[in-house]
């Protein structure tokens, strides 16, 4: 076909996987990667979300075209760099690389998206170095996937399926598990049709209609009422959330999310920040069950910081749906963090991605601050011409660099609960309150004079309201 072009890199373990950890009975599964670049794009395509391409870009693909995922003015990933990222997911998976394949051609094929004759090309690249399992870095419709399989006779999985996988492997509480088998079976319930023959192991012809039909239709209905299930637990884990919410909003704490692309330093910072023991991993999706800890803030009020799950380009729509009940957190926050990787080359198509998500979630609107973190990772000279402004903070959660004035900023940009400098005069027998002012708020000078102290202090307004009869007009 016209405008193929295409180079195959069967480098056999030439580049291993991130160690995993996993089952000395486990056998590390090899996998053989390939990536898909399409030169041209529909003309006249509007703009559409991240969070609905998995299956738009599966209706396109059928009618043999590609559409953006971000908007126009947004920088894209290269293929190379795509290729990175599926590198990385399959270590998060616990694969091993056993070879790669880029693909380039002018539109997607119907059928096998990228050409019986390359697929036949892969097959045997891939039987050479004793793949177990091809990855498509490209979300596949269920025939695509299908076809696809007929030709390589290895087991297929695309860009969507991988990323559930990865998810599934990372959900520790039973609302993250609960989340991924829901996005699972959403996936899994288009892929059943065609398969009815398989089920049954009987032809579609005269005299063999039925067995398979009906086979199928019994899983289909049994997925549906798992789905159904799922989702009565996870709207009861959504009201119990509300309720825990209208708990803290009657209190006057702020509420600070922490968002990013995945792998962006969000769980190093999250306990840097809180003292918090969360998981901190340099594999991907390491952090899905949300976290909620306290955070004191120099002017000695209390904030609650959420750590949430990391976003990623083509994040599943499955994935989103699933996890609304903890994207929440990052619709009702007072601020939100929104956490890059600086040392990372394409931090601004990460970024992109990132804010594709928050308008999605109807979050964008939110006050935010930018932490530009990793700034350890920098060369010297590149890190010393870092300058921070109103919106940009530059950090290492890791090393423990700008966690000062992240705090202060944070602290200034807070509107609840805001402290107020005020002079008080407390008698020395009131134990309890002198001892609540030096906690929880900043003391400038202290006197005693006739059982009296007389303090000048700032303090929280919850904490002035509690003290009001001591207070210096």
């Amino acid at each position: 076909m016209r405008g193929d072009d295409s180079r195959l890199a069967s480098r056999a373990s030439a580049r291993s996987a991130p160690k995993t950890v996993q089952n000395p009975s486990e056998r590390q599964e090899r996998a053989f990667l390939v990536g898909v670049e399409f030169r041209t794009r529909r003309r006249g395509a509007g703009k559409v979300s991240a969070l609905t391409s998995g299956a738009q870009a599966a209706r396109d693909q059928a009618a043999g075209a590609e559409v953006s995922s971000l908007p126009a003015d947004s920088p894209d990933f290269s293929s190379e760099e795509s290729l990175d990222e599926l590198r990385a997911l399959a270590g998060s998976a616990g694969a091993q690389i056993a070879g790669e394949f880029m693909q380039r051609r002018d539109r997607p094929d119907p059928a096998t998206l990228i050409g019986k004759g390359k697929l036949e090309e892969i097959a045997g690249a891939a039987a050479s170095v004793t793949a177990d399992v091809i990855l498509f870095d490209h979300d596949l419709t269920p025939s695509q996937q299908r076809n696809i399989e007929r030709v390589v006779n290895t087991r297929v999985i695309d860009r969507t399926q991988l990323i559930l996988d990865i998810f599934a492997r990372h959900a520790r509480t039973r609302e993250g598990q609960l989340q991924v088998e829901l996005a699972q079976l959403d996936y899994m319930l288009p892929r059943l049709a065609g398969r009815g023959i398989e089920m049954s192991q009987l032809g579609g012809g005269i005299g063999t209609r039925g067995p398979g039909e009906t086979q199928l239709e019994t899983d289909r209905r049994k997925i549906h009422r798992r789905i159904r299930h799922v989702k009565q637990q996870l709207e009861d884990v959504r009201r119990v959330r509300a309720q825990q919410r209208q708990r803290r909003e009657s209190v006057p704490v702020a509420t600070v999310a922490l968002v990013g692309y995945t792998n962006a330093g969000k769980s190093t910072l999250f306990n840097a920040l809180t003292q918090a023991h969360v998981l901190a991993s340099p594999r991907m999706f390491a952090t899905l069950d949300p976290t909620i800890r306290s955070v004191e803030l120099p002017s000695r009020r209390k904030a609650l910081m959420s750590d949430t799950v990391g976003f990623i380009r083509h994040l599943p729509h499955t994935l989103v749906s699933a996890f609304r009940a903890t994207l929440e957190e990052v619709q009702r926050a007072s601020l939100i963090l929104q956490v890059s990787d600086a040392s990372s080359p394409i931090s601004a198509e990460q970024d992109a991605q990132v804010e594709t998500v928050l308008k999605e979630l109807e979050a964008d609107k939110r006050p935010r601050l930018r932490v530009m973190n990793k700034i350890d990772l920098l060369p010297p000279k590149q890190r010393e011409s870092l300058r921070d402004d109103g919106q940009t903070i530059h950090v290492s959660a890791a090393k423990g660099i700008g966690l000062g004035a992240l705090l202060d900023r944070v602290d200034a940009m807070l509107d609840e609960d805001r402290p107020s400098r005020v002079r008080l005069r407390i008698p020395q027998k009131e134990g309890k309150t002198l001892a609540l002012l030096q906690a929880r708020a900043r003391i400038y000078s202290r006197t005693y004079q006739d059982g009296l102290v007389e303090l000048e202090a700032e303090a929280p307004a919850s904490i002035l309201r509690r003290i009001r009869q001591w207070v210096i007009e």
